[in-house]
């Protein structure tokens, strides 16, 4: 079995980090697959919908303290490391246009809540556990953390996060804003991988505009948003599935999408 598995069933591409004797902490190997995982998926049309979860009872408890101590022996070591390998992954989901969901099903610590919090959406298990926990081992959330933790849930509460590293339980994290759902454990994979199928049954182009536009107007003035829609509303009408999606709801029937 490999430490980080990827695979496709039904439109839905998995990335499971697969060491659960260590609560999935990542290898720099592992980080090397992972944006590999997320650049073919960005490019394969059979993949409509990405998600992230972990093996056992963790999602993921950050990097590999044994290696990370192995490999740094003077600062820019660390800086070499994190540009070059760790952030690839948030640079290749930077570039992802289609829907990336954190399954989190269990402890995420460190670089391990950062990934999470830099996908989409996060489904978070009942039982689940977050803590950004840097400054217990002496160091910074280098994973992003001081980028998308503020962005979800505010600057303050972010750096009471952040200096204090106390975990947070999957209800507190509902109601500061950075679990999207949670279920109890016994329906908790079976609730995001509904989920997951339901989005990989919507018409594929549409959903990656929607992304594009949402994520582009989040950084853009109203008159440049607006602009860029009319675009993409141009674009997408002209697409096979949207005249599939208004042929099957005038004849009240299940659309079938074929991404073109």
């Amino acid at each position: 079995m490999a430490d980080l598995e990827y695979s496709i069933a039904d439109g839905i591409g998995t990335i499971l980090l697969n060491r659960p004797d260590v609560k999935n902490a990542f290898t720099f190997e592992m980080v090397d697959r992972w944006a590999e995982a997320l650049q073919s998926a960005r490019a394969d049309p059979n993949v409509r919908v990405v998600v992230v979860t972990g093996a056992g009872d963790a999602f993921c408890s950050g990097i590999d303290l044994d290696e990370y101590n192995a490999r740094i022996k003077e600062p820019y070591d660390l800086k070499s490391l994190l540009n070059d390998r760790i952030h690839r992954v948030a640079y290749a989901l930077e570039d992802m246009d289609k829907p990336v969901i954190a399954a989190v099903n269990g402890t995420a610590v460190g670089a391990g809540m950062d990934m999470a919090l830099m996908c989409d959406m996060r489904f978070v298990a009942g039982s689940a556990r977050m803590s950004q926990g840097y400054i217990r081992v002496g160091l910074v959330p280098g994973d992003g953390g001081c980028y998308f933790l503020p962005r979800l849930v505010g600057m303050a509460r972010a750096l009471e996060l952040m200096w204090t590293g106390d975990f947070i339980d999957a209800d507190t994290a509902a109601r500061i804003g950075i679990a999207d759902h949670v279920y109890p454990d016994e329906h908790f994979e079976n609730a995001w991988r509904s989920f997951a199928q339901r989005l990989a049954a919507q018409p594929p182009i549409n959903i990656r505009m929607i992304k594009r536009a949402a994520y582009q107007s989040a950084r853009s003035d109203l008159r440049t948003a607006l602009d860029l829609i009319s675009s993409h509303m141009g674009v997408v009408r002209s697409t096979q599935d949207s005249a599939e999606a208004m042929s099957a709801f005038r004849d009240r029937r299940p659309p079938v999408f074929q991404g073109r």
